[in-house]
């Protein structure tokens, strides 16, 4: 049988009861609890942060883009954040062909617009999964794309912290000397 529960009314959060010291009442009141297990872009960001080598990037307007090792040293996206929440999917990711067709099928989950060949996912909510749910799937996303990764880039990942960062750094200044690329002229028909 679960310990009692406590009413939101009765939020004593600063000092713990008895109760709670003996370990027969849960510590934290009932609304703190559910609101731990909804799932934001915050949370989220927390979640995928502390996965091995993953960096993020904000592109196409008010995207959040996280990478398994840096752009810079040919790294892969592999979740992408929408923080603008205006009507479309809140995160795509990699699902893998494997996952697929069993993710799409949930309701909520829609092919990644742009993405689906690839075998990616989009979320139209963020109550679709629970919390642990939503761990498990980001770092099977992150698994899949690690996986496919070049062996220079896991290379370049293998290497000590301070290298890799010498490396970034090197390769990010190369990106910005680069003139732009200018297209080709075609040739006139005659």
């Amino acid at each position: 049988m679960p310990p009692p529960q406590r009413a939101p009314s009765d939020c004593g959060c600063d000092k713990p009861s008895k109760l709670e010291k003996r370990g027969k009442l849960n510590p934290k009141p009932i609304h703190q609890r559910t609101i731990l297990r909804r799932m934001d872009a915050e949370r989220l960001r927390a979640i995928l942060l502390q996965l091995p080598h993953v960096t993020e990037t904000m592109q196409w307007g008010a995207n959040l883009v996280f990478w398994v090792g840096d752009k810079a040293i040919g790294g892969k996206m592999f979740a992408l954040v929408d923080l603008d929440g205006e009507g479309g999917p809140v995160i795509s990711y990699a699902a893998g062909p494997e996952r697929f067709a069993e993710q799409v099928e949930l309701e909520g989950v829609i092919p990644a617009p742009y993405l689906a060949r690839a075998h990616w996912i989009a979320i139209e909510r963020w109550d679709v999964f629970r919390a642990r749910e939503w761990q498990q799937e980001l770092t099977a996303a992150h698994s899949i794309v690690f996986a496919k990764l070049p062996k220079r880039v896991l290379q370049t990942l293998s290497l000590p912290l301070k290298e890799q960062k010498r490396l970034i750094a090197q390769q990010r200044l190369l990106a910005s000397s680069k003139p732009a690329a200018r297209p080709k002229k075609r040739a006139k028909k005659t």
